[in-house]
């Protein structure tokens, strides 16, 4: 080998190569030169992004991008996917976010930006990647979305059977650890995530109030008839679909403060597992923004609007526009864009939902609000009844009726004064001991019927006082009268006489 190639003879091959090599470089840098000034940039990039499409080898993976929404709406693949996944976590996951609230019996598991699930559906090999991006508009928050993953000869299997399944099992997921959430828009944070609003409006925190229908303070047959509804409501979808109405519920409950309208919120709230969205009327400038809000808004839930009384200066606007003939703004809330979230166009974009108006004067509300399809049941939330103290006296007392000699004097109270469920807990819960708490449960309905016996003399009083002062304004008058008419009698004897 050392005969065939002399040292000399490799110097002389390696100066050729390099001069070929530079003379190369030189012709392509004054091509590249000719190219940049002569091609416009347009033509170039077109040209360069062709040769990479021709040399580059094609891949076999396909990739699915599912963002969280969906136009205005929760992307239900989405919230599917990322149930499911907190179950798939592989050994090697750098980063996951981890929390748990008080009523929850696991810890829940999220992946942080960037981390990669990789899962297994029969003989194919799927990769989950969660992307977030900064949104583009000022505070618009993040971006998130999953990658899927997977060979591209597997797509029908994928779309067709992976998919289903992940749904089915998230939905299994769901029911085993079912946490009620309360949204509001006041709402400062959210329980799962900071920037998870609901499409950037609705915040939410676990609702945790302990009240049922065992123990609200209510009439066992009005109790009963609540349930039988509901149940019913949940079981007719093929009939709403039937009759070609939206599947959706609307309660009124009216009656004064303290008879327990919220607690039956939360005890509805609790029978059916549906999440709770408290909506604020005042804080909800236009139609636009209206439906916007109830758009975001999931299926399997209550949307309830407290004090729908106390919201009438918004549709007090539109009255007095209305009588001074001036056109509505575009940009206010209306009462026909109210209509028309709860019972027009834009109600059927959702199924398995219920409206609760709560109110404490029902002759407040407009009528076009309270006909059926809008507040299809009006339940009166009335004072304590000798069921509803019953019920109340074993809650906080642990007693029954036998034998206890509070009870015939209390039920007598009760069927003659006005008191409230909260007023009666109150009193029973200022003791342990059950006479003493029942004693002063009985002193506290004498005080309120001695205080209305009063208040009706003082009226009765008052109305007498006002008579015999208008009798005396009229005698008054009719004397004035007659000595007028008397006066002028004799002006005119006068004028004869002369």
């Amino acid at each position: 080998m050392a005969a065939m190639f002399s040292s000399s003879e490799i110097s002389k091959t390696a100066s050729s190569l390099f001069s070929a090599y530079a003379s190369f470089a030189g012709s392509m840098m004054l091509v590249r030169s000719v190219a940049n000034e002569l091609i416009p940039h347009q033509l170039r990039s077109y040209l360069y992004s062709a040769f990479r499409y021709f040399f580059t080898p094609l891949s076999p993976d396909l990739t699915l991008a599912i963002d969280e929404r969906c136009g205005m709406s929760k992307n239900q693949v989405y919230e599917a996917a990322e149930v499911y996944l907190s179950t798939r976590i592989s050994p090697k996951t750098e980063r996951l976010k981890l929390s748990k609230t008080r009523k929850q019996k696991h810890f829940t598991i999220g992946l942080e930006k960037g981390e990669l699930v990789v899962d297994g559906f029969e003989d194919v090999r799927l990769t989950w990647r969660f992307v977030c991006t900064e949104g583009q508009k000022p505070h618009g928050g993040e971006k998130k979305h999953f990658e899927l993953s997977f060979n591209k000869k597997h797509k029908d299997k994928v779309l067709d059977f992976y998919l289903p399944y992940v749904f089915l099992k998230a939905e299994e997921i769901k029911k085993q650890d079912k946490m009620i959430k309360l949204y509001s828009r006041q709402c400062p944070f959210s329980c799962e995530d900071d920037n998870e609003r609901r499409g950037g409006s609705w915040g939410s925190i676990i609702l945790e109030h302990p009240a049922t229908f065992d123990t609200l303070a209510m009439d066992p047959a009005l109790k009963k008839m609540i349930i039988d509804d509901l149940e019913m409501f949940l079981r007719r979808k093929a009939y709403y679909k039937k009759v070609g109405k939206a599947w959706k519920r609307g309660y009124l409950l009216y009656g004064p403060p303290g008879t327990g309208k919220s607690s039956l919120v939360a005890a509805m709230a609790n029978y059916l597992k549906f999440d709770i969205y408290d909506l604020g009327l005042t804080s909800v400038r236009s139609d636009a923004e209206l439906r916007r809000t109830l758009l975001s808004t999931t299926n399997r839930s209550i949307l309830l609007i407290e004090d729908i009384d106390c919201s009438s200066e918004v549709l007090e606007r539109q009255m007095r526009n209305k009588n001074k003939k001036l056109p509505d703004k575009t940009g206010q809330l209306t009462l026909s864009g109210i209509l028309n979230c709860i019972d027009g166009l834009w109600s059927s974009c959702g199924d398995e939902r219920i409206i609760v108006f709560t109110t404490n004067y029902k002759d407040r509300i407009d009528p076009a609000l309270l006909r059926p399809g809008r507040m299809d049941l009006h339940i009166n939330m009335s004072y304590c009844t000798t069921d509803g103290f019953r019920l109340l006296a074993s809650n906080y007392l642990g007693i029954s009726s036998k034998h206890n000699p509070f009870f015939a004097e209390i039920d007598s109270l009760l069927n003659s004064t006005e008191a409230t469920p909260a007023e009666a807990a109150e009193e029973l819960m200022k003791s342990d001991d059950p006479n003493i708490a029942l004693q002063g449960l009985v002193n506290f309905l004498k005080r309120k019927r001695d205080e209305a016996d009063d208040e009706t003399e003082n009226k009765a009083t008052g109305c007498g006082e006002v008579d015999s002062s208008v009798r005396r304004l009229n005698a008054i008058v009719s004397r004035v009268k007659r000595l007028k008419t008397n006066v002028d009698r004799r002006k005119i004897m006068m004028r004869k006489r002369k």
